[in-house]
């Protein structure tokens, strides 16, 4: 895979929870428009786990058939089940992706180990031709392949040349490197950290497989070039500009119910898609059980949002241009949030 930004791009559905083919065109359009690197179909943020494998492969085949030629293809193939895993592999390989993404196994908690030898190697040795992007993130799967096992990985399966990183741990991303050596790739699955990753000598990452590029691609795009050009000031320059969008990827408020207070944490994908919505973007709401924001955690996203309209309204304006919409009206009229949200 080449250095770059990468979108793990959502999947956007009907109020009714079916796919919306002609949303799903322009959002890979707008992606395209705005000179990114690849766009990854299927991935978690695309609310893969909601799919059935048919509408999987659907999405797979349209964004590898759409972005043919125009940016680098990646489908998200990962699963549990080893075997359905090869099955989403095999897929893919025949639309002719520039790579898969998968996931280490959740839920069933297997060891390091296992990841590496009944998972990640199989699905390797099966696909010799097809390149494989491991995804170390944690906090969703309950396990983790480490640092060790991914470095025996990669050195005994030319395939496997890079990593999307989203453990959030910076000891274990350094462990990466010093395992897996200089030319080993790592990508950054964290949008607030792309820049750190980037810039640390330990670490030296080389792009990122991100979220809020959904919305702002142009400018995560030229964030990520300039980082690998050198050019720190002019990356930092844009990071600070784009910060109010990249705190928003989880959102967390306190609130109360009539038995007290309770945390609520609105997880990638909701606080994406809820600011495409406003923002006048295909997208349509998450699938179930995920919902909507709370009142409070939109109105986070909401006063995010027009700080960065206000304070660089460059950021928003290829939306307006592309979508034909008015970035100003959507952030003040009230007629745009309303069904944006619920209270606890």
């Amino acid at each position: 895979m080449e250095p770059g930004c990468y979108t793990a791009l959502i999947t956007p559905f009907n109020q009714e929870g079916e796919l919306d083919q002609d949303g799903l065109e322009q959002l890979i359009n707008f992606q395209i428009e705005n000179n990114i690197t690849g766009i990854l179909a299927t991935g978690t943020t695309g609310e893969s786990p909601t799919f059935k494998w048919k509408e999987h492969d659907n999405v797979i085949a349209r964004v590898a058939g759409l972005a043919k030629g125009k940016c680098l293809r990646i489908a998200g193939t990962g699963s549990n089940n080893t075997d359905e895993a090869i099955e989403a592999v095999g897929h893919a390989a025949r639309e002719d992706v520039d790579a898969v993404l998968m996931v280490d196994p959740y839920y069933n908690g297997p060891s390091s180990l296992e990841i590496r030898k009944e998972y990640y190697e199989v699905i390797a040795r099966k696909y010799p031709g097809v390149d494989i992007i491991p995804y170390i993130i944690p906090g969703r799967t309950g396990a983790q392949m480490l640092p060790q096992d991914l470095a025996i990985l990669s050195k005994n399966f030319k395939n496997v040349s890079c990593v999307k990183e989203a453990t959030g741990n910076l000891e274990n991303m350094k462990l990466t490197r010093k395992y897996c050596g200089d030319e080993f790739k790592i990508f950054s699955g964290d949008d607030a950290l792309i820049y750190d990753i980037m810039t640390n000598p330990e670490i030296k990452a080389c792009g990122g497989i991100s979220v809020m590029s959904n919305i702002a691609p142009k400018f995560l795009t030229k964030m990520v070039s300039k980082l690998n050009k050198g050019d720190l000031d002019g990356a930092m320059k844009i990071k600070q500009a784009l910060k109010p969008l990249l705190d928003l990827v989880v959102v967390t408020t306190k609130e109360i119910s009539e038995f007290g207070p309770v945390n609520c944490r609105a997880r990638n994908p909701l606080p994406l898609k809820t600011l495409m919505q406003l923002l006048g973007m295909p997208s349509g709401p998450c699938r179930r059980p995920l919902g909507k924001m709370t009142q409070k955690g939109f109105h986070i996203l909401l006063d995010a949002a027009k700080k960065v309209h206000a304070d660089s309204p460059q950021i928003f304006e290829p939306i307006a241009l592309f979508f034909n919409v008015d970035i100003e009206e959507r952030l003040n009229n009230p007629e745009f949030q309303e069904a944006l949200f619920y209270d606890y």
